[in-house]
Formats: structure tokens, C-alpha cells, sequence
């Protein structure tokens, strides 16, 4: 898992960087980051009722976390081109700042009753078709 993990970070585009050229997006989508890393990332037992946190697998039905995930989505991508300090960066100012109001029991998704196990990664619905376009080309 490890070796994956490090793949994300990875700079693949130096040379693109080095030109002045934006770098290839490892994402496509906002959709596609959330799918594929950030829920798989956030493993917290998710539900209804008292629970703790909080989560729908509709997220794209709510504005608020459509915008926050957007800026985890983008901020992820120009901080993996940081080889240094880049993942800690994120962690620390963009994921443990957005994923505690998103996974709040009184954030956005506060009457969400979508539920996952410890250890699963959070729910996920897939949007409507063109909600996400992917913005490789």
C-alpha cells in the first residue's frame, strides 16, 4: 500500500513544470479524485442518528461540499507537484481543514443517513452523466 500511496506524490511532470506547462492532472474530475483516493483515505465509520461523522454518497447534491472537494481536488493536484513537503501541506491545510466540516454531523451532510463500517471506504453514488467532465481533453 505504501508503494501506491507514494505514486500519488510522485512529480511525473518535472519536465512540463521546468517549460512553464501545466502538468497532466492525475485526477480528471473532482468526481474521479473522490472516487478514486479521498474516500478510500477517509475510512471513518459514517451513519445516521448519533453517529460521529457524517457522509452522502450523493455529495455532488450539495453545493457546499462540491466546493470544498473541488478545492481538496485542485489543491491536491498542484501539491503533489511538491516532492519536499507537498503531501504534508495538504494534509495539514487543506484536508484536516475541509474533511472535519464535510464529515461533521451538523455539516452539509448532517441528515445523510448513507453509512459505511470502520475500515470501508466512505459511500459514493456515481453523478449524473457530464456533471464531471474530465479535464485531461
Amino acid at each position: 500500500m505504501s508503494d501506491e500511496l507514494d505514486a500519488f506524490w510522485e512529480v511525473d511532470d518535472a519536465a512540463a513544470v521546468d517549460a512553464g506547462e501545466a502538468p497532466e492532472l492525475v485526477y480528471g474530475s473532482v468526481d474521479e479524485f473522490v472516487r478514486e483516493y479521498l474516500r478510500h483515505m477517509y475510512t471513518r465509520p459514517v451513519g445516521g442518528g448519533n453517529a460521529r461523522y457524517r457522509w452522502a454518497a450523493k455529495w455532488w447534491k450539495f453545493p457546499e461540499a462540491v466546493a470544498r472537494l473541488e478545492g481538496l481536488w485542485r489543491s491536491w493536484e498542484h501539491l503533489r507537484q511538491d516532492p519536499a513537503t507537498g503531501a504534508s501541506t495538504w494534509w495539514a491545510e487543506h484536508a484536516d481543514h475541509h474533511m472535519p466540516i464535510l464529515l461533521s454531523p451538523d455539516g452539509p451532510f448532517a441528515r445523510s443517513t448513507d453509512s459505511c463500517e470502520p475500515g470501508d471506504p466512505l459511500p459514493y453514488a456515481e453523478p449524473p452523466a457530464g456533471w464531471f467532465p474530465d479535464m485531461r481533453g
